[in-house]
């Protein structure tokens, strides 16, 4: 036969209960109040740069996206190169003259 709870322990569970609801809570009030910071320091950024934050959020997709087509000119630009110094390898073996570059002596 099982025991009868004690009162007290069925109280006990019951504060147990609402300290871990309420800790929940909390938790995400903070969530919130640590978002809406971020927000307002952000809106005050704009604020003081003279723009919104709509604008600064643009902006800073613009500087990503203008290192990464930076990148990838300065890739472009090394496989250009490649494919010229191929290009002149190749008209040497041939015998054919290199635009641009000086007349070889040939015996």
């Amino acid at each position: 036969m099982s025991e009868p709870e004690l009162p007290e322990s069925t109280a006990y569970g019951q504060l147990h209960q609402l300290v871990h609801h309420l800790g929940e809570e909390l938790a995400g009030f903070r969530r919130r109040a640590l978002a809406a910071e971020s927000r307002v320091r952000d809106l005050e950024t704009a604020m003081e740069q003279g723009g919104d934050s709509a604008s600064l959020e643009r902006l800073r997709i613009l500087e990503v996206e203008n290192g990464d087509l930076r990148a990838r000119i300065a890739f472009a630009t090394e496989r250009t190169r490649q494919l010229l110094a191929r290009v002149h390898f190749l008209r040497q073996q041939q015998g054919r003259p290199v635009p641009g570059a000086a007349p070889s002596a040939r015996p």
